[in-house]
């Protein structure tokens, strides 16, 4: 029998990359995926990337993360086609690729902590609250990144974001496992994205460097984690972080800088 046969899964930030990584493997293995991204344009870029791969057994849910009644209309469409859900999996966010700390404009750094960490508070809160109205519980999985705790430069909306949702992730898990809702975090490190194609091979072979493993995650390696901890093979696992990152957080330097 599939891991998720019959399981009905939200995953948010579905428009390309990790996003449709991770539905795509829920689908394939038995679940009901309602994709979702900030936009129908963006939302229907992802499922037409899922069509590509033969998958059909999802539906497009898009809504905007950092909005509060989009969010609330999201959660009366998946009331209304489905009436639960057992998984969510908080993918969407806003990468806050900007200027240096003391050029970010107020206004720059309130978007990404309102998408990256007032989104992933806003859909989880209303997602609890349907998988409260239900015998089985449910499953949150957040997507944090291994930059929380080692900072990058010139990406401080994003790395404060990330540190939240560190943050919120054992406040759910406290709040809620008693409720028998468990809630977990995924933090990767460097992921293959299309972002990735525009690069040199001389950056990529840097960059690599940074990784013990000597390679950056792909989508399936985030997605498999991530479906891990949405399975009962973490039955007993609760706010915790996994960290994917090729054992970037492990090493002081990399070969070329620690000699």
């Amino acid at each position: 029998m599939k891991r998720f046969e019959g399981k009905v899964v939200l995953v948010t930030g579905t428009s390309r990359n990790t996003g449709v990584g991770i539905a795509a493997l829920f689908i394939r293995e038995g679940a009901f995926v309602f994709v979702c991204s900030s936009s129908p344009e963006s939302t229907a870029k992802g499922a037409r990337q899922l069509h590509d791969m033969g998958l059909t057994n999802f539906i497009e849910a898009p809504a905007d993360i950092s909005d509060p009644e989009s969010v609330d209309k999201l959660f009366q469409f998946i009331q209304e086609k489905t009436g639960r859900l057992d998984i969510l999996v908080n993918n969407a966010c806003n990468q806050g690729i900007g200027p240096a700390f003391e050029d970010i404009p107020y206004d720059f750094f309130k978007k990404v902590i309102l998408t990256n960490l007032g989104g992933t508070f806003y859909v989880s809160q209303q997602a609890a609250r349907m998988m409260l109205r239900q015998e089985s519980r449910g499953v949150i999985v957040n997507l944090g990144s291994n930059v929380s705790m080692r900072a990058i430069r010139n990406r401080t909306a994003y790395v404060s974001s990330k540190g939240g949702i560190d943050a919120l992730t054992r406040s759910m898990a406290v709040d809620l496992g008693p409720k028998g809702i468990r809630v977990n975090e995924v933090a990767p490190g460097y992921i293959y994205t299309d972002r990735w194609d525009a690069l040199d091979e001389g950056t990529r072979t840097r960059r690599r460097m940074n990784c013990p493993l000597r390679q950056e995650a792909t989508a399936d390696d985030i997605a498999q984690t991530v479906a891990f901890l949405a399975s009962d093979a973490s039955r007993n696992i609760c706010g915790e972080r996994i960290v994917v990152d090729a054992g970037c957080s492990a090493q002081h330097m990399p070969e070329d800088v620690d000699r």
